[in-house]
């Protein structure tokens, strides 16, 4: 119906960035949906709203909507969409740095997605769980996560998952002082994104370049130093 064709409009405009225009085309189909008493259409609608108002970085905003999504999924029994919005959810709240209660949000959305066989949703929750856990500092159990959403974007073919999660684990590991395993992963990573021709490839590329530089540089120090003490011997 127009509502629909509304929404998709609004999808179009902020998949190309216009987000502010997009907001406007969500609005009238939410309307729409609300006159016909179109619930699902209108759970959508709120849905995207809150995309659209975190995009634009006002995450309070994209809270309320995402919760009354959140109702509306409960109310009508959609599953799918009840997971979304807690996933939604969970993201804001980590954007707040409320990161105790996005993990909450997270967990929540990973139960519904494994009850329903969403796969790639499932994929999602643990790749933002274990973003939220690095955020606290507990990089083992990020790892943890991480190492789980691999297992899931490699069994259902998600080339752009894979690249993320082996670069989120290349960063946990260099945390913890662990530069092969961080070198490793990151390399991983980098064939993929090129391979996808992700934007994020560059900013790997760098990364693992200071990496390997620095290990070069260590074991050069590490044979001086032992040279050095050969000859004072």
């Amino acid at each position: 119906g127009e509502g629909q064709a509304l929404g998709n409009l609004g999808i179009a405009y902020y998949t190309l960035g216009e987000t502010r225009r997009a907001i406007e085309y969500y609005e009238q189909h939410l309307a729409i949906a609300r006159e016909i008493g179109d619930r699902r259409g209108e759970g959508n609608a709120l849905g995207n709203l809150g995309n659209a108002y975190a995009a634009l970085g006002e995450t309070r905003r994209a809270i309320e909507f995402y919760e009354q999504d959140l109702v509306i999924a409960r109310e009508i029994g959609d599953r799918r969409g009840e997971g979304a919005a807690l996933g939604n959810l969970g993201l804001a709240y980590a954007d707040l740095g409320e990161t105790r209660r996005a993990i909450e949000y997270h967990k929540q959305a990973l139960v519904i997605d494994r009850e329903i066989g969403d796969r790639r949703g499932e994929g999602n929750a643990l790749g933002n769980l274990g973003l939220a856990y690095a955020d606290l500092g507990e990089y083992r159990r990020a790892i943890d996560f991480y190492e789980q959403q691999l297992k899931i974007t490699r069994e259902i073919g998600d080339r752009r998952g894979e690249g993320n999660a082996l670069w989120n684990m290349a960063l946990a590991h260099d945390t913890l002082g662990e530069r092969p395993q961080a070198i490793a992963c990151a390399q991983a990573s980098l064939v993929i994104m090129e391979q996808i021709e992700d934007p994020n490839a560059a900013k790997v590329r760098t990364q693992l370049e200071a990496w390997q530089s620095k290990g070069w540089a260590a074991k050069v120090r590490a044979r001086l130093e032992k040279w050095r003490g050969g000859a004072e011997a």
